[in-house]
């Protein structure tokens, strides 16, 4: 039977994010400290990504395949390739591990890539927040204080290595987190016009040169 100390579950339980390396394809790295040790409960981090910002589930599935990542993506089809403003939101569910350094502490990272954005005006990056995950429990074999975890909706397992079916659990108490944003390059508006005369220039001197070769080396019949 798994038991919780109420005011410490409640009043103890942090998570932080952190978002690693530099430029558009980064790492997202999840902790998560509860109040006491969760008796082997599984332990989860639900997260909503924002259009700016994907996991993409090719990957995803090659880190599973070598038991490096574990997680579910809804929805499980991603257009790698959309911007930012025709993007959507994703749901993503991060199995955590146990940190060896402390009982109570748990673990996980995920690649995640920036999409392009609409060119600004006046800025030359736009900023993507990724808002603070909710912990959920699954405690298969027991349970947990009604005071400070309620049922959860999520259609998942206890982990993404069984199929069968799991209660999870979310705190009711606001974890203690910072937001994480990633700041994402943007062209500048106001440099359209440059942008499209230098393209259109580049284009045509490129295709002449292509034209002039072959018709100098090139065997017509």
């Amino acid at each position: 039977c798994v038991t919780l100390d109420v005011q410490a579950a409640c009043r103890d339980t942090a998570v932080t994010q952190e978002l690693l390396n530099e430029g558009f394809h980064r790492d997202l790295l999840v902790k998560v400290e509860l109040g006491e040790d969760t008796g082997g409960c599984a332990v989860a981090a639900r997260m909503r990504l924002p259009p700016g910002i994907y996991v993409d589930p090719y990957e995803l599935a090659t880190l599973q395949q070598h038991n490096l990542t574990k997680a579910v993506l809804a929805p499980d089809v991603v257009d790698v390739e959309a911007p930012e403003y025709l993007a959507r939101d994703l749901l993503l569910l991060l199995f955590l591990e146990p940190d060896a350094r402390c009982s109570r502490c748990f673990r996980a990272a995920v690649p995640v890539h920036a999409r392009y954005h609409r060119p600004a005006e006046g800025t030359e990056e736009a900023l993507v927040v990724l808002e603070s995950p909710e912990v959920l429990l699954c405690c298969c074999h027991g349970h947990l204080s009604a005071e400070c975890w309620e049922p959860a909706e999520v259609d998942t397992p206890c982990s993404s290595d069984t199929t069968g079916p799991c209660q999870w659990h979310s705190t009711k108490h606001r974890p203690a987190y910072e937001g994480s944003m990633l700041r994402v390059p943007v062209g500048l508006r106001e440099h359209s016009s440059l942008v499209c005369a230098l393209t259109l220039l580049t284009t045509g001197l490129c295709s002449g040169l292509i034209l002039a070769a072959a018709c100098k080396y090139g065997h017509f019949s």
